[in-house]
């Protein structure tokens, strides 16, 4: 089912960010044997999606020699000094140009080194289960990406601002919301004792 399907979703990896406080790129970070951006890449992917989408900004030429081999679309986010606001607009423009059958889009982060397809996928699921407009992911005390949104809520995702990203949409709008659980999500890079923990191991 999920397969036959894939036609009208998209996933748009959002990595144009400077990585200030980490003070390096953290797509470039290594951790199970590739860097966060392949890991990332290499997730959508598996999932079978057709129209897999990147949205990059700082470090533009850096990153893209990372994705020669890759078939994905890359995008360049020109403001992406804004924040993340930005990038989910990038991305939902050219997905809406490129696949224009596309009711579904997934957008997902490269700084969460537990995601994973089957996260992605049960997206899809909790989707086509419920028909919620949008599916979220649950960790901590907090809904948040990967997240999937349908069609309807477009708009509502080109009026994003700022660094927030699309939380708000999903906050505001708590009966239109299904939820999938991944406690992994509470972990991301942000610093480099993010990282330090993250090779240890002290968080699993």
């Amino acid at each position: 089912m999920i397969n036959t399907m894939m036609g009208k979703y998209a996933i748009v990896i959002l990595a144009a960010g400077t990585s200030s406080r980490l003070g390096s790129p953290k797509q470039l970070l290594f951790y199970n044997g590739k860097n966060l951006l392949l890991h990332a890449v290499d997730v959508a992917l598996e999932t079978g999606c057709q129209s897999v989408f990147i949205v990059l900004g700082a470090h533009m030429e850096l990153l893209r020699n990372e994705l020669k081999e890759k078939p994905l679309f890359i995008l360049e986010n020109d403001g992406w000094q804004e924040g993340l606001a930005s990038s989910i607009r990038c991305g939902l423009e050219n997905v809406t140009k490129t696949m224009q059958g596309t009711d579904h889009i997934i957008f997902m982060l490269c700084d969460q080194p537990f995601v994973s397809s089957s996260l992605l996928l049960k997206l899809i699921e909790k989707r086509n289960e419920t028909g919620m407009p949008v599916v979220a992911s649950s960790y901590g005390d907090c809904l948040g990406t990967p997240a999937l949104f349908y069609k309807n809520l477009f708009p509502a995702l080109m009026e994003l601002k700022g660094d927030k990203g699309a939380r708000n949409i999903i906050s505001n709008n708590p009966g239109k919301v299904a939820v999938v659980q991944f406690p992994g999500g509470i972990y991301d890079i942000d610093t480099v004792a993010d990282y330090e923990l993250l090779k240890k191991g002290n968080q699993l």
